[in-house]
């Protein structure tokens, strides 16, 4: 079955099976958890110390509250990277409310809570997803950048495989800048002769298209 929340693929078997580790929290801490992802999220900082205590009562293991960061992380950028609205997004939690396998004989009370675990997150995800949307496209255009380019020209008389070469090499080297994590690291590389005519030709080709779209 396919869901919007996951691009309009099969809900991966992970998600699927954190479900029920959700269901066993309160709707008003799963609430208070929300909020807490959420503030994660937009402000690149998580309070682990609050999601401990929030997860106390429904007694966690270290796995079960890093499973449920990573859940409700999931659900909530990938509904907001496709846009899905709220209503849509409870719909299908809905759905996925219970357990691989059949557990109906939960009954109508583990429907309510599950109903009442979707309305909880999908509120708090319409409350934020303007805040959303405008982060994932502030991270999404942080592409890398060069911050500098090194450059040397050696020109190679023999070598120990041939006795003549008589052809200049390139020496050159790139100072990437990380467009997430504003780390320049160095990447360095030779070209032949031929290579850096044949790089530089593409290169024009290339701010061309850049031009003509523009």
């Amino acid at each position: 079955m396919r869901f919007r929340f996951c691009g309009d693929l099969d809900c991966p078997d992970w998600v699927l099976a954190e479900i029920s580790t959700l269901s066993r929290l309160t709707s008003v801490k799963m609430r208070l958890l929300c909020i807490q992802v959420l503030k994660g999220l937009l402000e690149e900082t998580l309070d682990y110390e609050k999601v401990g205590k929030l997860t106390s009562d429904a007694k966690f293991e270290a796995g079960d509250v890093k499973a449920t960061i990573a859940v409700l992380e999931f659900i909530i950028s990938s509904a907001a990277k496709y846009s899905v609205d709220g209503q849509s997004l409870s719909s299908e939690l809905q759905q996925l409310g219970l357990p691989k396998g059949s557990r109906l004989t939960l009954g109508i009370m583990q429907d309510r809570r599950t109903n009442e675990h979707a309305v909880t997150l999908c509120k708090c995800y319409e409350d934020k997803l303007g805040e959303l949307q405008g982060k994932l496209k502030a991270q999404s255009m942080r592409l890398s950048r060069l911050a500098g380019v090194a450059w040397r020209v050696d020109y190679i008389l023999s070598s120990s495989e041939l006795l003549e070469v008589n052809e200049p090499s390139v020496q050159l080297k790139l100072n990437v800048q990380d467009g997430m994590t504003s780390e320049v690291r160095p990447v360095s590389f030779t070209m032949t002769n031929g290579q850096l005519h044949l790089m530089l030709m593409e290169l024009k080709q290339a701010l061309k298209m850049m031009d003509d779209v523009c």
